[in-house]
């Protein structure tokens, strides 16, 4: 053997290991180890592809909570434009809504002159003007109720038979003011209110059918002047009223001039007054006219005083009781002069309050 052949075989010997394994590893390959690789490699696949459908799906998520609060925020925008627009239109309206009773209340004011007192609240509205016509001197009070509840009668004492000045009922009550109501009748040093009078809704003597010349006047549950002569208890509840008292004449019924009687014409001719009226928008007018004497000598006649009232646009005026009753009281004093030169106490007042 030479000595190639001799090195041939040394290096077949050193690489006969190497080349059994290879031919091991190709014979029998590995395929335990392998699957176990595939397996982690399509596991960690479905992780990604996991990983990106969720990162997408946030995406999206993200995409459409924008578009969500874009939405949200145009809707409230466009309900704060709306709401502004509302308010806008409404004011409006309202404005629009009172320019006709402020034009008729101007209209009130230019006849009655520049108001010397007024009082304003969220329920009332008082105005006192002078009256000053050639025969006769005193006051008007225009008063316009917000609420109804700012006019109420009073029965003196709460009780009848009983009797107060119109001032104390104010200062009891706590009234911003008041004026004498009804008329009444004396009997056994006590005076009780005359015919048909009501307080709360109850008849405090029961329903008495109109006669010689009486009429009712009082308030419904609206704030609206009501009276008349009514036969039955059914025509006054009908009006469904509050409270009213009674008295003699009735001067204007629906704009128009009723007939004074001719003893109210007479007796007394003239003398101190004491008279409640209502223009068409329900505004209230109160008439207390002056008188020094009740012999006729001053004050004014019914007839006077009716014609005033028709000539500044009263609808509906009654005659409450006068002469040394008239009382108008406002913020706490007596305004007219009082013919019997201190207040007379009477059972009834119509107050007004704040």
């Amino acid at each position: 053997m030479t000595r190639v052949q001799h090195v041939n075989r040394f290096f077949l010997i050193l690489a006969a290991p190497a080349i059994g394994l290879l031919l091991c590893l190709l014979l029998f390959p590995p395929q335990l180890d392998l699957q176990l690789d595939t397996q982690a490699y399509k596991s960690e696949s479905r992780v990604s592809v996991s990983s990106a459908k969720l990162l997408q799906d946030l995406d999206t998520a993200e995409i459409s909570a924008k578009s969500t609060s874009d939405s949200l925020q145009q809707t409230l925008n466009l309900y704060n434009q709306t709401t502004q627009t509302m308010s806008s239109i409404v004011q409006k309206a309202s404005i629009q809504a009172s320019r006709p009773e402020n034009i008729y209340d101007k209209r009130i004011r230019s006849k009655l002159g520049l108001p010397v007192e007024t009082v304003d609240s969220d329920k009332i509205r008082v105005e006192l003007f002078r009256v000053n016509a050639v025969t006769y001197k005193g006051y008007a009070m225009k008063v316009k109720l917000k609420d109804p509840s700012a006019m109420r009668m009073s029965l003196a004492g709460e009780t009848l038979g009983s009797s107060e000045t119109t001032l104390k009922a104010v200062q009891r009550h706590g009234a911003i003011a008041g004026i004498n109501a009804g008329g009444f009748a004396d009997q056994d040093g006590k005076r009780y209110p005359l015919s048909t009078t009501m307080m709360d809704g109850q008849y405090l003597t029961g329903f008495q059918s109109s006669f010689k010349d009486l009429y009712f006047v009082g308030l419904n549950g609206s704030g609206k002047l009501i009276g008349g002569k009514f036969d039955r208890q059914d025509q006054l509840d009908k009006l469904r009223p509050q409270f009213g008292a009674s008295f003699v004449p009735i001067l204007l019924k629906d704009g128009k001039k009723t007939a004074i009687p001719a003893k109210w014409k007479a007796s007394p001719k003239r003398a101190p007054r004491t008279i409640i009226g209502s223009y068409k928008d329900d505004q209230l007018i109160i008439f207390v006219i002056d008188g020094y004497n009740e012999g006729g000598g001053s004050g004014a006649t019914l007839e006077e005083i009716q014609g005033q009232l028709y000539k500044i646009g009263v609808i509906n005026a009654y005659n409450l009781d006068g002469g040394g009753s008239s009382s108008l009281v406002m913020n706490g004093r007596v305004v007219n002069h009082p013919s019997d030169g201190t207040l007379r106490p009477v059972p009834t007042n119509f107050l007004f309050f704040e």
